[in-house]
């Protein structure tokens, strides 16, 4: 029995066989290539992505949960969103709603996936689900309804809960801020975010994420010819344009140890982000020199496990993600080239100002270029992190109950070196809410690239801590 009179042990049972009873439906869902509007330019046309919303919410309506409100939105030009309004038990004295959250948006499915398995064709092998989307992100929908079930059907409350199924995620989400705005009135005031799209540093216990970094790309292109000139007539007077790029970078971030020299991209971090990086860190020693695949003798950035997981969550960080005006090293001729453009990703701390750090990195690139050369900074894209509120003290005691009950193992919480702009959406919207952002991404689920799996039963233990924080929600809120 937990507090407010649910009993944990018919919750389990609930939990467990509800979620064996959507796998199917789960698995029928990976079928759908319903690639994200980033690669599939028609997707209004080829269908897949409503094919994917059509299937959630014929499954969500087979549940008969009663009172429950089921709508697809579609706002001209968007994607479409599914909404499911379920109201709240009558012995819930939560005020606000319940945000829940996921996405129904997949990766490309790409080649190279090991024998018999393949991303469209969902496989099941030793307690996994393997297939494009089975992770990420389409157990959370079913997931999140489960919890509702169980919570029902083990006599505990709940809070009403609005679950919202998006399909843009994967391209950035350029689509959720217009259906926020447009169900602004139906969401009222949220108070509690339950986001099913996150990480676990391992299956032995839930996993909070509390920050993501934020996002600036920009596209530095460096010319110093009209055309190319054969390197035996120029080469020497004229500096090569890559030279010019790399002396550029080098303004930005010291070559030999990765760190960003600029300082309005750096943020202090918060003693209790530090605090939960410590814990992380110790209850998951070794883990980047497990999770990555380094090559033999590649040594990290740093021998310091805290500071491994701060170097990606809190510190700013830069990758060169393409390039132009290189040929192919089969196609390569003695030609001193006209110009080297790159497209520059950086990786921002939560509570950096996406903005200032695109401006501050234009300002730099551009000052004063070498020699001359004409330096241009184009296609800038901006996007804040986000770093979650303090836990509520009926929150951390839900957290604890959730390690104890279902678990056996304390929770843990760590940041994340990426994105969800939903988070920092919705934390502008609703900056009274608390966040619990959690998911079943483990260490070896392999999103976006091929052997995507799902932890069948990771997600289902996943699936009754939700419900566990439900019924607090209702009761403690």
């Amino acid at each position: 029995m937990v507090a407010g009179g649910m009993d944990s042990g018919v919750l389990r049972d609930e939990t467990s066989w509800r979620w064996r009873d959507a796998l199917p439906s789960l698995m029928d869902f990976v079928r759908i290539p319903a690639l994200s509007p980033a690669f599939d330019s028609r997707w209004d046309e080829t269908g897949h992505l409503d094919a994917a919303i059509e299937h959630a919410r014929a499954w969500i309506a087979s549940r008969d949960i009663p009172g429950a409100s089921i709508v697809v939105e579609r706002l001209p030009g968007l994607s479409p969103v599914l909404v499911v309004d379920v109201p709240a038990t009558s012995g819930s004295t939560a005020l606000g709603t319940t945000l829940l959250y996921g996405h129904l948006d997949k990766q490309p499915g790409l080649d190279g996936w090991s024998e018999g398995l393949g991303p469209w064709e969902p496989v099941m092998r030793e307690g996994r689900l393997f297939g494009r989307g089975s992770v990420d992100d389409g157990y959370a929908g079913f997931a999140a309804i489960t919890a509702i079930e169980a919570v029902q059907a083990a006599g505990g409350e709940h809070p009403r809960c609005v679950l919202l199924l998006e399909t843009s995620e994967e391209s950035g989400s350029p689509d959720l801020p217009a259906y926020l705005d447009h169900l602004a009135g139906i969401l009222g005031t949220v108070s509690l975010v339950v986001c099913l799209d996150s990480g676990a540093g391992d299956y032995e216990r839930m996993w909070l994420t509390t920050s993501l970094r934020g996002l600036a790309s920009v596209t530095l292109s460096v010319s110093t010819l009209r055309s190319g000139v054969h390197s035996g007539m120029a080469g020497g007077p004229v500096a090569s344009s890559f030279r010019i790029a790399r002396a550029l970078l080098d303004r930005i971030e010291d070559p030999a140890t990765g760190k960003i020299l600029l300082p309005e991209l750096h943020a202090n971090i918060p003693a209790d982000r530090i605090a939960e990086t410590e814990a992380a860190a110790a209850t998951l020693p070794g883990a980047w020199q497990a999770m990555l695949p380094l090559q033999e003798g590649m040594a990290l950035d740093s021998e310091d496990e805290v500071e491994l997981h701060l170097l990606n969550t809190w510190r700013p960080s830069l990758e060169v993600i393409g390039a132009d005006g290189l040929p192919l090293p089969a196609d390569a001729g003695n030609v001193l080239r006209p110009s080297t453009t790159l497209r520059l990703s950086f990786r921002l701390p939560p509570t950096v100002d996406a903005d200032t750090a695109v401006d501050t990195i234009t300002r730099t690139l551009t000052a004063d270029p070498p020699r001359g050369a004409h330096v241009t900074v184009s296609d800038t894209e901006a996007a804040n992190g986000w770093n979650a509120p303090t836990a509520a003290p009926w929150l951390a005691d839900a957290l604890d109950e959730v390690s104890d009950t279902v678990f056996g193992s304390p929770w843990r919480a760590l940041g994340v070196g990426g994105s969800i702009p939903f988070m920092g959406l919705l934390h502008e919207a609703h900056p009274g809410a608390q966040f619990v952002i959690t998911g079943a991404l483990g260490p070896d689920s392999n999103a976006h690239v091929p052997d995507e799996s799902l932890n069948v039963a990771f997600a289902g233990r996943i699936t009754e801590g939700i419900a566990h924080i439900l019924h607090r929600a209702a009761t403690s809120m």
